[in-house]
């Protein structure tokens, strides 16, 4: 097994923290403070666990920038499509959960600095992936727990963390450069293609909400939208994310 270090595609830069610190929390908390900025990446050490964190600068206001969290789902989406066995599947559930032939593999965070203005540029932005790749001690046995899954249970034992981070950064890369270009219309269509209840009931919580009714796809900026009877109503993107600066 592969064991080196992850090295990145140019524009972005790798920066390692030990096992048990949160890729996540440390990124927003360096990029909050400016020692981190646009393209540097904070990578976990953890032997389990994928834990991987981009750092964002956006130039547009918070409600079109809020789309970089469907665009990092789609991009770990095709990376697991390019790497794991053609028997394994990869879907979405809105907002950011990542799932492995149905079931719950990992999480996208999103933070962003400043204030929750949707018209406002924010001071940074943060997109965080959470993958289980192997069972580590204390995780409940294969079986016990059918709705998550680790890619380990799923044929890919052999996948390193060094694969799994390259491949998902270049994806990345490749998908900020489509966005910049020809905006969401893409990213929108690819999320949809993986997403795991559309047109189904879904029960979800956000922002201390419950949601509720049938999912019928996303709006132009990634805000899910779902019915209930005749009536159509949408949860907004921006309440997915993290304001630690607020």
């Amino acid at each position: 097994m592969d064991n080196s270090d992850p090295t990145f595609p140019p524009l972005l830069k790798g920066h390692d923290v030990p096992g048990s610190v949160s890729a996540f929390e440390d990124a927003c908390k360096r990029a909050s403070s400016g020692e981190l900025g646009a393209g540097d990446v904070v990578w976990s050490r953890n032997g389990a666990n994928l834990d991987v964190a981009i750092v964002l600068e956006p130039e547009i206001s918070l409600d079109t920038a809020v789309q970089m969290l469907p665009l990092s789902m789609v991009a770990i989406g095709d990376c697991l499509g390019a790497l794991t066995p053609p028997q394994v599947g990869q879907t979405f559930s809105w907002p950011g959960t990542i799932r492995v032939n149905g079931a719950h593999a990992g999480i996208m965070r999103a933070a962003a600095g400043g204030q929750r203005d949707a018209n406002t540029v924010p001071d940074w932005m943060v997109v965080g992936l959470w993958l289980r790749q192997s069972h580590e001690e204390g995780d409940p046995e294969p079986g016990e727990m059918p709705d998550k899954t680790w890619l380990s249970e799923e044929g890919c034992e052999e996948l390193t963390r060094t694969d799994l981070i390259e491949s998902y950064s270049r994806h990345f890369l490749t998908w900020l450069n489509n966005w910049n270009e020809d905006g969401f219309k893409a990213i929108h269509a690819s999320w949809l293609y993986r997403a795991h209840e559309n047109q189904e009931e879904i029960t979800f919580e956000l922002g201390n909400k419950t949601f509720s009714g049938v999912m019928s796809g996303l709006d132009d900026n990634g805000n899910l939208l779902y019915s209930n009877g005749e009536t159509t109503k949408s949860a907004l993107l921006i309440d997915a994310f993290e304001f630690p600066e607020a």
